[in-house]
């Protein structure tokens, strides 16, 4: 088992969900149930499942849960770019906001490579 919370994938995954809630905050309200609601769920994902594998008894458990974080992180790019595209977010905002989730997923590939036997 490993301490999630002294991951720093794990930090910059809690970190970038508090601002993609906020973030969110100033959609429209008819998107509560569209783009908000699935912004905020996967962002939600990344750190949930990387503290679920931490809490398994096995790197190939761990490793599932990261494919799984690495999965929302992929959706989570997919609905920023969505966002941008019906004029939610600026070109700014969104730049910023990949940096930040391909970061993440470069970590997560490199962490979950370093538990496979």
């Amino acid at each position: 088992m490993h301490n999630f919370r002294e991951l720093i994938v794990w930090q910059k995954a809690r970190s970038l969900h508090k601002d993609i809630y906020n973030l969110t905050r100033r959609f429209p309200k008819e998107e509560l149930f569209g783009l908000t609601s699935q912004l905020r769920r996967s962002s939600q994902s990344i750190p949930s499942n990387i503290a679920e594998g931490c809490g398994r008894n096995s790197d190939k458990d761990l490793c599932r849960f990261l494919d799984m974080a690495n999965g929302s992180a992929f959706e989570l790019e997919t609905q920023l770019i969505l966002s941008f595209d019906v004029d939610l977010i600026t070109e700014i905002e969104l730049t910023l906001y990949e940096e930040r989730v391909k970061e993440i997923q470069k970590m997560l590939f490199s962490f979950r490579s370093s538990k496979q036997s």
